[in-house]
């Protein structure tokens, strides 16, 4: 289920407030943690692969239509996924897309964001 626009919102405050805070634990988070997920996963996929292979023949050779039936449908889930998650994988080296355009903004922490809005709240209360 996709995020709502609220959901991403916050998100996205988070990812920036991560980023300010510590830039490169983050960038360290948002690059190998990433590619680490998604070689794994391609790892299963290729794994899964093999279990449809081993289905299909023991289907073939028990003779048991459904067996093989299954054994290549889980060949192609998994051949989906790994095509997919090979397609995802960032290259070593590269950032992801989003972080390029947090770098471009200025770099303030949370605290001084908090203590902004806190003062201007303070100064609207003083004028009414």
């Amino acid at each position: 289920m996709p995020l709502s626009e609220h959901e991403q919102r916050m998100l996205e405050q988070m990812e920036r407030a991560l980023y300010a805070e510590d830039p490169k634990f983050a960038s360290a988070l948002e690059g190998s943690g990433l590619r680490t997920y998604t070689r794994r996963r391609v790892y299963q996929a290729v794994a899964g692969f093999l279990v449809g292979i081993a289905l299909l023949m023991a289907g073939m050779v028990a003779k048991q239509i459904w067996v093989s039936v299954v054994g290549f449908l889980v060949m192609l889930g998994c051949a989906v996924l790994a095509v997919t998650g090979w397609r995802k994988a960032p290259k070593p080296g590269e950032q992801p897309a989003g972080a390029v355009r947090r770098q471009a903004r200025p770099k303030r922490s949370m605290m001084d964001r908090i203590e902004q809005r806190w003062q201007r709240r303070r100064d609207e209360q003083q004028g009414h």
